[in-house]
C-alpha cells in the first residue's frame, strides 16, 4: 500500500488534483500517456513532489523543475514560505493556460499563506472548477457570479 505523501507541490500545484496522483490515475489515463510519451505505463504515475527529487512530468522530458530546485536550495517546503516569494518562477503564463492548472498555483500559495493547508484543501477542488470553466472578464476574477 502507498504511503499519502504531501498534497500540494512546492509551487502550489495541487497534487490530488492531478490525474496522475497515484490515488487518481486510471489504466486509462497511464495507457494514454505510455502511447504519447513511450513510458510503460505502470511507470506513469506520481506520488507528488514529496521526495523533493524531481517533477515526473519533466523527468519524462529529460528536464529538471527550476521551482523545485530552488526550494530545496532554500529549504523551504512550500514557496509561500520563502522570504523571496513570489518570484518570477511563480509568474502566471498565458500560453497553454486552458489546458494546464499553472496558474492556480499563486493563488493557491496565496491561500495557504493566509489560511493554512488545511483551509486551502478544502477549497482546492473548487479553484481548479472555476478555473477550467468560468470565462475570463476583466474585473470579475474569480468570483462566483
Amino acid at each position: 500500500m502507498k504511503m499519502k505523501k504531501q498534497i500540494v507541490a512546492p509551487c502550489g500545484i495541487a497534487c490530488f488534483n492531478c490525474e496522475m496522483y497515484f490515488e487518481n490515475v486510471t489504466t486509462e489515463v497511464q495507457t494514454r500517456l505510455s502511447q504519447i510519451t513511450g513510458i510503460p505505463p505502470e511507470k506513469i504515475t506520481c506520488n507528488g513532489c514529496a521526495d523533493r527529487d524531481y517533477c515526473l512530468f519533466l523527468k519524462f522530458q529529460g528536464k529538471r523543475c527550476k521551482t523545485l530546485d530552488c526550494a530545496n536550495e532554500k529549504g523551504v517546503k512550500i514557496c509561500c514560505d520563502c522570504p523571496d516569494f513570489p518570484c518570477i518562477l511563480l509568474m502566471p503564463l498565458a500560453k497553454g493556460a486552458e489546458k494546464y492548472p499553472h496558474n492556480t498555483k499563486l493563488f493557491n500559495l496565496c491561500t495557504i499563506k493566509k489560511s493554512g493547508i488545511e483551509e486551502w484543501k478544502k477549497q482546492a477542488a473548487a479553484i481548479k472548477k472555476i478555473y477550467f470553466t468560468k470565462n475570463f472578464e476583466i474585473g470579475s476574477g474569480g468570483d462566483e457570479n
